[in-house]
């Protein structure tokens, strides 16, 4: 089944899709530090199982455009974008899936727009409803000023880390979380280090992951470098005021949440990461065995046959 690629003009700026099968739609929204290839094992196997599959690279992101202020990446204009590539598609409703920030994304494209929205997927995050109060103070009392998404928040550091030795990042990063990667660990950043620092160098890649996986991320980021990426963590307080209209909201749609049981996120989460009050029609939690952070390129058969028999479910 054959991966195409293309550009839409989505709400003032141009994103690059990649696309297979025909069908129904679905839409895989990436997450950090990724892009469309993260979705490459999904992309086919949706596609031949007879659906439309769309993963986009975000704005900021890859081949997509990348806006030059921070305030261009709220919650607002990603959500946006994902309405605007259904009417460049000409698509009324998708089943949206999101990983990482991309759940985020999917997460709030189903609360802020039911109406386009047949059924929501989310990899590793779940459905996080508004906290009651800004997110970095709350991240300052509890875990200190160089918890990671801190660090993120001033303008040009990690984004000069990140971009250093992109290939060294790119190994780190992958790695370090994943199910293969060291269990457990800080999220904390040193004092007077950096991101990588709490991402081991593998001696040998994880089985899923390979050098010409690597060599696709290194060059989808050698232009584009990190910084569309980490503006949507310096939008965290932002995207806190402007959802309070949708405080306390449930997302209603049908949905399906899958993770890994060595993700690092699981220990951030209450001991039921999905309420049955946030998401009321859940139909099925996916608990994957020693998988780690990045849930559809570890074990993409286990995802693919959940996506599967979700989406299929909502025909």
């Amino acid at each position: 089944m054959e991966i195409t690629h293309r550009f839409v003009r989505v709400n003032g700026i141009r994103l690059h899709i990649a696309e297979a099968g025909t069908g129904p739609l679905v839409l895989l929204i990436h997450g950090f530090p990724e892009c469309w290839y993260s979705w490459r094992h999904q992309l086919t196997a949706l596609a031949r199982a007879g659906y439309h599959v769309v993963a986009p690279d975000q704005r900021g992101y890859a081949r997509s455009d990348r806006p030059a202020n921070v305030e261009d990446y709220t919650i607002m204009h990603l959500v946006g974008d994902v309405v605007g590539i259904l009417d460049a598609l000409g698509e009324e409703r998708a089943v949206v899936a999101g990983h990482d920030w991309g759940g985020g994304v999917a997460w709030h494209t189903a609360l802020l727009r039911p109406d386009r929205v047949r059924g929501v997927i989310g990899l590793s995050i779940p459905y996080l409803p508004r906290t009651p109060a800004p997110m970095t103070p709350l991240m300052r009392v509890g875990l200190g000023d160089g918890y990671y998404m801190l660090y993120f928040q001033k303008p040009g550091v990690a984004d000069a880390e990140l971009s250093r030795d992109l290939y060294d990042t790119f190994r780190r990063v992958l790695y370090a979380p994943s199910g293969d990667g060291p269990q457990g660990g800080s999220m904390v950043v040193p004092e007077g280090g950096g991101f990588l620092d709490l991402c081991p160098d593998p001696e040998k890649l994880p089985p899923w992951l390979t050098e010409e996986d690597i060599d696709v991320y290194v060059t989808e980021f050698a232009e584009a470098g990190f910084t569309g990426g980490l503006n949507w963590y310096r939008n965290l307080d932002r995207n806190w005021a402007l959802t309070a209209p949708w405080h306390g909201v449930p997302v209603r749609a049908p949905a399906l949440y899958i993770v890994g049981d060595r993700d690092m996120t699981l220990g951030m989460l209450p001991a039921e990461p999905v309420s049955a009050r946030a998401v009321p029609d859940l139909r099925e939690m996916v608990m994957l065995p020693g998988c780690g952070h990045w849930t559809q390129q570890e074990r993409p058969d286990e995802v693919n046959d959940a996506m599967l028999r979700f989406v299929g479910s909502l025909d």
